[in-house]
């Protein structure tokens, strides 16, 4: 292909993506089942924060990434000036992620935070494309054995973080870079929404 041929084929991928993402976005407004479950997720935290809670993210890879993102946007800001509220990212300490690992295994190094700095009445959230884990899924375990809410950020179909969740969000796609732009949109509205009641 030349220049020209190029940049053509080109904008027509952009085209595509944007059209596929607005696609799957256009079924999570149509789908009145998922933001019942945004609420409540939504409602667990503000529940849990003012007794003394805390929000646990946790995720492989981009989800680790979106686990971060999440975790800043309460100890931080979203859109409102308020107090920080406490939220953790279990991926962001690299030192534990590496030397849990290493000792115990990368199934772990979700679960042995959870256990060492999880209590009841805490939410956990596990962010998972495939729903299947092994990582997440044991720190859900650990979430669901400690009466902590667990919650899992899925896709389409069920994956084995349905047997340890208390809510599992599933976004109508299979396709990886879709479910991730769903989970932080996902995830931004429960900021949203818990900023709004605890601000």
């Amino acid at each position: 292909m030349n220049e020209q041929e190029t940049s053509t084929a080109m904008m027509d991928l952009v085209r595509k993506r944007i059209a596929s993402s607005i696609e799957v976005k256009q079924q999570l407004l149509g789908n009145a089942k998922l933001h019942e479950q945004m609420v409540r997720v939504a409602l667990e935290i503000t529940k849990s924060i003012p007794l003394g809670g805390k929000v646990f993210f946790f995720g492989n890879g981009g989800s680790a990434a979106d686990a971060q993102h999440l975790a800043a946007e309460f100890t931080g800001r979203y859109l409102k000036e308020r107090r920080p509220l406490p939220a953790l990212a279990l991926s962001a300490n690299t030192s534990s992620v590496t030397a849990i690992g290493n000792d115990y295994g990368f199934d772990l190094v979700f679960a042995r935070p959870l256990e060492a700095l999880g209590k009841e009445g805490d939410v956990a959230i596990g962010i998972t494309t495939s729903g299947n884990s092994p990582n997440v899924v044991q720190a859900l375990k650990v979430a669901k054995a400690k009466s902590i809410f667990a919650v899992a950020l899925a896709g389409a179909g069920r994956g084995a973080v349905c047997d340890f969740a208390d809510c599992t969000i599933h976004i109508p796609s299979k396709e990886t870079p879709r479910i991730q732009e769903c989970h932080i949109l996902t995830g931004h509205i429960i900021c949203e929404i818990v900023e709004e009641l605890l601000s």
